[in-house]
């Protein structure tokens, strides 16, 4: 009925067994067999979301005046800049994305340390390299720098009875910044953030450093002094070290703003959302307790009404789910709850695509064809059907796809993403895995006996 169905069923066997693999890892490993080292790791474990493990939801705004105009570019420069910040951090998996003109929704699921979060995301992060010669002034002041700033409207003493607080030059800042690390000094109680620079800003810092030996370059980050080292000799090299007692969590933090850093636009924290794990926890149990039970009343419906179909069904809709949990695990998608019905909804597609199959199969054999043309014609004049079906599917998900991210409707985006995925593994599962079952068992079992083997 099929050509080729051995090498069929080999490729299906096949792709069954990497999936199970996937889906009963926490790891995928390679093994380099000459060095013994791993030549390829993967991580596979199952990503939750929000809704399913608890953690923070955080709503920022523009934290400017409505009659300001802030570009997409910038929004979406500081939503890059923000999804980086709490990456490094160690806050994995979280979700940034810009809702409208103006905001920006993030979603960190496990995320311990909600302070951290919210502190590394609204710093603006803007360092300066700030020539403040013979004065060296102390970590934590705040200096007035001219960067930014019009020449012509600059304070100067004179106009303030020489009470004008004084205005230090800027000689470059951290966009100048190629690389940004920590390391440890020879006790390991203190750290110093090391940083290389630009051509363009190693020209400028070794042509300062050589003009001013003996001078003190200050350090500051949002205008607050972090460090105010004396320059020793020039440094032509582009390379230095800001040194002052961090420690390592601090080191790091602060790296963290200066590698990607300075946000475009300021950003202030409109709400904040803390999520319990024993929310997410119950939400989880209770939804696949549901998706258990209907999917065993789906089954037991599969095998009792159309018989033989029915069963080479199940067995081709429990491999799409291995499949489908592998594909989700190996590419790292985010499981949410909208997302499990996304997933609810594309199995039913697929259930879908088959029923439409069998029932043709079945009108086929009550006109007097032969197993071999009913099985050939159920699949030709089903396949238009589950075409259309699949591609309005499809179109769907995309708009809600689009929806979802232009809006920041997570819960939405979520649903789309899950959904389209599920179709495409759907069409794969009831076109190509349960066709070569069906084919695979009329063969071996050569059933006579319409009624009993497909309830005619």
């Amino acid at each position: 009925m099929i050509r080729n169905l051995t090498n069929r069923i080999i490729l299906i066997l096949v792709i069954l067994g990497l999936a199970l693999w996937v889906d009963l890892s926490d790891k995928i490993t390679l093994p380099n067999p000459r060095s013994g080292s791993p030549l390829f790791e993967l991580n596979t474990t199952a990503r939750l979301g929000l809704d399913l493990q608890g953690g923070l939801q955080v709503l920022l705004e523009a934290d400017l005046p409505e009659t300001t105009r802030i570009t997409a570019e910038e929004m979406e420069t500081a939503r890059t800049i923000v999804e980086n910040r709490t990456n490094a951090l160690g806050v994995s998996e979280n979700l940034i994305q810009v809702a409208g003109d103006r905001r920006i929704v993030g979603e960190f699921p496990g995320a311990a340390n909600a302070d951290a979060i919210l502190d590394i995301i609204q710093q603006t992060g803007l360092l300066e390299f700030v020539d403040t010669g013979d004065f060296q002034p102390q970590e934590g002041e705040i200096l007035q720098t001219d960067y930014g700033l019009d020449p012509a409207a600059l304070p100067t003493p004179a106009a303030d009875g020489g009470n004008a607080q004084p205005v230090y030059h800027t000689v470059m800042t951290g966009k100048d910044l190629r690389s940004v690390g920590t390391s440890p000094d020879t006790l390991g109680t203190n750290y110093s953030i090391d940083f290389t620079l630009t051509p363009e800003g190693a020209k400028v810092f070794g042509e300062h450093t050589a003009a001013n030996v003996g001078k003190y370059l200050t350090i500051t980050l949002d205008k607050r002094v972090i460090s105010s080292p004396r320059i020793n000799s020039a440094i032509p090299d582009g390379a230095g070290q800001i040194t002052g007692r961090f420690t390592a969590d601090e080191a790091n933090a602060l790296a963290v703003q200066l590698r990607y850093g300075s946000l475009p636009i300021p950003l202030k924290v409109v709400e904040t959302r803390i999520i319990g794990p024993t929310l997410g926890a119950d939400s989880l149990q209770r939804s696949l307790m549901a998706g258990i039970i209907g999917f065993a009343i789906v089954l037991l419906f599969m095998g009792i009404y159309y018989r033989l179909p029915g069963i080479t069904a199940n067995l081709s809709i429990l491999m799409y789910a291995a499949i489908l949990f592998a594909v989700f695990k190996l590419i790292g998608v985010t499981m949410t709850l909208p997302g499990i019905a996304g997933i609810m909804l594309s199995t039913g597609s697929a259930l879908d695509a088959n029923i439409l199959v069998f029932e043709r199969f079945k009108e086929e054999l009550r006109a007097g064809r032969t197993m071999k043309q009913a099985f050939g014609q159920a699949w030709s004049r089903a396949w238009p059907s589950i075409r259309d079906s699949n591609i309005a599917a499809v179109i769907t998900a995309l708009i809600l796809l689009w929806f979802g991210s232009a809006f920041g409707a997570t819960i939405v985006k979520g649903f789309s993403i899950t959904l389209l995925i599920g179709v495409g593994i759907s069409l794969f599962s009831s076109l190509f895995i349960t066709h070569s079952l069906l084919a695979l068992a009329l063969d071996v079992f050569k059933p006579k006996n319409l009624e009993r083997w497909f309830g005619i």
